[in-house]
């Protein structure tokens, strides 16, 4: 069987232990499930018993052979049952290690919860990446040099060797990951440029690479990215590298050489150690520092003596790596070594630095003698517990003891085998006689395995015959001889224990204990020499526990389970690296703060702006990356398709139904980041576009688009008609497709440049089509920005390039916005729009954070909104006061002109002609304040009270603004013609009621100074009104020239 399990394992010892543990409780419990084993043997046994009386050497002979049938039976099933179970734990690990990455298909699985730290992505291979980068970045002081690394412009001409201008890009891309791990929304972070530049520097990127070959490499590069930023005039002089400063040290190799020492002096960064042949790290440490007879406290290896070596300068982060791989010559094939090696959370490195020399010296050779005692000591001690000149031995003490029994016992005859005879004759005849009469079945008894009980047989060997003089005197010898043998025992055992608590005192003193180094990340490798499993433990110093850091998972831990699968010599899995860090430099481990105020910098505040720039870009297209998930999944068809009436219909309860849940929303800035699909749709939904007609119901060609999309079909090609373009095939199953953005004059824009730029994109490739349709669109749209403004358009609704044109915006922010534009998902109509979609979301990819300003970016397109939404209340207002609405319309003049100023305030092009929206504003109070003065002069009591609610609560605290903001003198002649209207009745006879209701009513309206500014917001917008704001425009402007209302579709 075990044979069977170690092939099974392929000579895994550990595996095939666990195999045997795990599959023979199920062997033995096969035969009670009921497979007949059991029982057909029970059967066999029934009719021998049953066929009369055999001889019991035959019946032994058939059961032995049915026996060994069925071992041999059962060894086959085991072996079947070990395949079997290897190709489940294959199974499983590989389905553990998927459960692991974490990596749903859903990306709502991929949110950061709080701030809990990001795991790394294991884009192939990589996990020895993610181990090395995971204990390096919760290091604080590493993490901040990371982050503030800058190079001046003069050092980066400097860089004209192909080995700067990688150490510069990778120091690059590593500022970039470590921003994303600070500030990500994300719970794991993808490291893939980073991992592109180091495939060049191993043989092949699909081997797994050794942690420490990677961690070599990785502080080469970093140490020369730090040089290239150093100030120091000589390009070789490392001592202001902040590199070399953190992990580099120096140590004295000291050897004597007929007599003489000789000394060198030696740079390291990680100081390897040996496993084998030691217990614990500081036997390893004396093993590496002292080549000579005092290799370890509790090791008997010794080597040639004369070389010591002698830590000068130890590095405020100390990296020892431990050396568990060995080449076997005999198989021509390198092993892993998997012994028990412990360490401590705190080590003191006193004993290996120059300034204890003497100490040490003095200690070591203490040490020295201390360890020849206790090895003879140890040899005593076992001459005791293993006594005897034959092959085998036995503890003296227990021999004395049986010695002692054997005299002691009353022998019962001279002869022992007259015993047995005297015991058979006094036993019943028949066993048989004695039998239950029920019971018609006598027992087999199997004369190999199973004997018949003797009856009161003596239990020991006895002495013939012993005197009472001679029992006394062997009885008293070996009595006082084993208490002699046991005091000299205890007294061995006193004096082992004593002289190891000496020598493990030996360094615990105070003296010794000046220098501690705590530690900071435990490197795991989980496999073989072949194979295997990198993971990282990492004390979290803010949170003060220990994370187990597994590619994108990141878990909370304890030391418990870091000692389980970091000492090694139980599984598989074993420290393969540790790193310590200076416990007497707290500037090590604290957190960034603030200059000012000395508060701790958390998340994005602790990042340079430029990385934080950079993050917020990440974590809008993560956001963008969820609502097109979000939009997919709601897209899914979830009942049956309805006929197309009674979809108008839901559709229009349901946009009216949200309507009245959904709360106001302000303007967001991501609007314009979507593309100009998305910035279109916003304008008329998330900027709140108000509708004061219902909409009516499209005609039957304008349906047809919306049918094919309810189609459950799959993979079909349908033709759409898209405004000013055409008709276009679009699939079916299209990721992202959105009908409604498509019809936006922004998206048809880019699918006529797309449609121009087919023939490049068929003939070079989806970069030249995206460079020649980028072309197109940038030059349609830079000559409409020259078109001329007129009172019935504004070019500058067409496309936020336009309004970017004529606010002569940078040209980066106009490129940018052009390519995200092309990056936009609804581009997923047929494969050219998909590759090009994809080139342009490539490109957006490649710009740094240098590279744009993302703060000013953003402000142009909050800009470009607040226009829009100064437009859609402009209409709104103009066609609530074309139908007779003159509240709803001066409240969103009001909101119209209050918006407008402020982006005046920044040029003239940024707004609209704010005489106009004045013009309509002075319009509607004074058609507000007629009403409300015919409905005070009627008399009624509803009417009055109506009257002075449309003056309190719309024209009085509009009037307030105006006077508060620079009025004009237009709209102060408005503001006296409509005191001098309401002051006019106090010259009438009215009721006295009336007359009161006027006296509280008229110190309000001719001091604007009493009481707070309120202006009820506009109405909620349900979604769904028109994108297109210059047919709009349009049609309102010839609706006020004609006198006549008309309904814009």
């Amino acid at each position: 069987m075990l044979t069977a399990a170690l092939k099974a394992s392929q000579g895994d010892l550990s595996q095939a232990i666990a195999l045997l543990t795990a599959q023979v409780p199920e062997e033995e419990a096969e035969p009670v499930a009921g497979d007949g084993r059991a029982w057909s043997s029970q059967r066999r046994i029934v009719e021998i018993s049953l066929d009369g009386p055999k001889d019991d050497l035959q019946t032994a002979i058939e059961l032995s052979l049915q026996e060994s049938q069925n071992a041999q039976e059962e060894e086959r099933e085991l072996n079947r049952a070990l395949e079997a179970s290897v190709e489940e734990s294959a199974a499983n690990a590989k389905r553990k290690r998927c459960e692991a990455s974490g990596e749903s298909a859903n990306p709502a699985d991929w949110i950061r919860q709080d701030d809990w730290p990001v795991g790394v992505r294991n884009v192939g291979n990589t996990c020895w990446f993610s181990a090395v980068i995971q204990s390096l970045f919760h290091l604080p002081v590493f993490r901040r040099l990371v982050l503030n690394y800058i190079l001046s412009e003069r050092v980066l001409e400097k860089c004209k060797s192909c080995s700067d201008k990688r150490n510069v890009a990778f120091m690059q891309e590593l500022r970039c990951l470590f921003a994303l791990m600070v500030g990500s929304k994300r719970r794991f972070v993808d490291p893939s440029a980073a991992v592109e530049l180091l495939k060049d520097a191993f043989r092949t990127s699909e081997a797994q690479q050794d942690v420490s070959e990677f961690t070599h490499k990785l502080l080469d590069w970093l140490e020369d990215a730090f040089q290239l930023a150093a100030h120091g005039s000589n390009p070789e002089d490392k001592q202001e590298n902040p590199m070399v400063q953190l992990f580099y040290g120096t140590f004295v190799a000291e050897r004597t050489i007929e007599g003489s020492t000789v000394s060198n002096i030696e740079q390291f960064g990680q100081y390897p150690l040996q496993v084998n042949g030691f217990n614990n790290l500081d036997e390893c440490l004396e093993g590496a520092m002292v080549e000579g007879e005092i290799e370890s406290l509790h090791s008997d290896q010794t080597f040639p003596c004369g070389r010591q070596r002698w830590f000068s300068k130890l590095p405020p982060v100390l990296t020892f790596e431990l050396s568990r791989f060995e080449f076997n010559q005999s198989l021509g094939r390198p092993e892993k070594i998997h012994k028990k090696l412990e360490f401590p959370q705190v080590m003191y490195m006193d004993r290996y630095i120059p300034s204890n020399i003497e100490q040490m010296q003095g200690r070591r050779e203490e040490v020295k003698k201390l360890k020849n005692q206790l090895m003879a000591l140890h040899q005593k001690l076992e001459s005791y517990k293993s006594y005897g000149s034959g092959p085998t031995k036995y503890p003296l003490a227990d021999m004395l003891e049986y010695v002692l029994e054997f005299a002691t016992t009353t022998p019962t005859s001279t002869s022992p085998v007259k015993d047995v005879r005297h015991q058979l004759q006094t036993s019943p005849a028949d066993p048989s006689s004695h039998r239950d009469p029920s019971s018609d079945k006598s027992p087999v008894h199997k004369p190999f395995t199973q004997c018949r009980p003797v009856m009161d047989a003596p239990q020991h060997p006895s002495p013939h015959s012993i005197s009472e003089e001679e029992l006394l005197c062997v009885k008293s010898c070996l009595q006082r001889w084993r208490i002699e043998v046991e005091n000299s025992i205890n007294e061995l055992k006193s004096s082992i224990e004593g002289i190891s608590q000496s020598l493990g005192g030996m360094y615990s003193d105070g003296s010794l204990c000046q220098a501690p180094y705590r530690l900071h990340a435990v490197l795991v490798h989980e496999g073989q020499a072949s194979a295997g499993h990198y993971w990282a433990y990492v004390y979290d110093h803010s949170r003060q526990c220990w994370l187990k850091c597994n590619d994108v998972s990141v878990t909370e831990s304890s030391w418990e389970e870091l000692v389980r699968d970091s000492y090694g010599g139980m599984t598989n899995a074993s420290a393969y690296c540790l790193m310590y860090i200076d416990d007497s430099l707290p500037h090590l481990v604290a957190e960034d703060t603030d200059v000012e105020t000395g508060q701790v910098l958390q998340g994005m505040d602790a990042l340079p702006p430029i990385l934080r720039r950079y993050v917020q870009e990440d974590n809008r297209w993560f956001k963008q990356e969820l609502q097109e998930w979000e939009e997919q999944l709601c897209r899914r068809p979830q009942e049956e398709p309805t006929l197309p009436s009674q979809c108008v219909t839901q559709e229009q309860e349901m946009g009216e139904s949200e309507a009245e849940a959904q709360p106001e929303a302000e303007p967001k800035p991501e609007a314009a980041e979507e593309g100009a699909g998305q910035e279109e749709a916003q304008a008329g939904g998330d900027e709140e576009e108000p509708q004061a007609e219902p909409q009516p119901q499209a005609s039957p060609q304008e349906e047809a688009p919306a049918e094919t999309n309810r189609r459950p079909t799959e993979n079909q090609v349908s033709e759409v008609e898209i405004p000013n373009v055409g008709k276009i095939l679009v699939r079916s199953d299209a990721d992202g497709y959105n009908e409604e953005a498509m019809l936006t004059p922004a998206m048809q824009g880019i699918i006529l440049a797309i449609a121009k730029a087919r023939q490049t994109y068929d003939k070079d490739g989806p970069e030249a089509g995206l460079i020649k349709a980028f072309h197109e669109e940038y030059s349609r749209l830079y000559q409409l920005s020259q078109e001329e403004t007129t009172p019935q358009s504004d070019p500058r609704l067409q496309h936020v390039l336009v309004y970017f044109f004529q606010n002569r915006a940078p040209n980066r922010v106009v490129e940018r916005t052009l390519l995200e534009q092309f990056a936009d998902r609804n581009l997923s109509y047929d494969e050219r729009s998909i590759g090009i979609m994809k080139e342009a979301r490539a490109k957006l990819r490649l710009i740094k954070p240098e590279d744009m300003d993302m703060e000013e970016y953003m402000k142009w397109h909050e800009d470009y909104n607040l226009f829009r939404k100064v437009f859609v209340y402009l209409l709104t207002g103009l066609e609530q006061y074309q139908n007779g609405k003159y509240v709803d319309a001066l409240n969103y003049l009001v909101y119209a002109f209050q918006n407008n100023r402020e982006l005046l305030m920044e040029g003239d092009r940024k707004g609209v002609e704010q005489q106009f929206i004045a013009l309509y504003r002075r319009k509607c109070l004074t058609e507000l304040n007629e009403n409300a003065a015919k409905l005070f002069a009627s008399g009624d009591e509803s009417n009055v009270a109506a009257g002075l609610s449309i003056m309190n609560n719309t024209v009085i605290p509009c009037m307030h603004l105006m006077i508060r903001d620079s009025v004009s003198q237009e709209d102060l002649d408005v503001i006296e013609a409509m005191r001098s209207r309401w002051c006019s009745y106090l010259e009438q006879d009215m009721e006295g009621v009336l007359q009161e209701k006027l006296s509280e009513f008229l110190p309000r309206l001719l001091d604007c100074s009493v009481g707070r500014i309120e202006i009820t917001e506009p109405p909620k917008v349900r979604p769904g009104v028109p994108h297109d704001l210059g047919s709009r425009l349009a049609a309102v402007m010839e609706s006020i020239h004609d006198t006549s209302i008309v309904t814009v579709k």
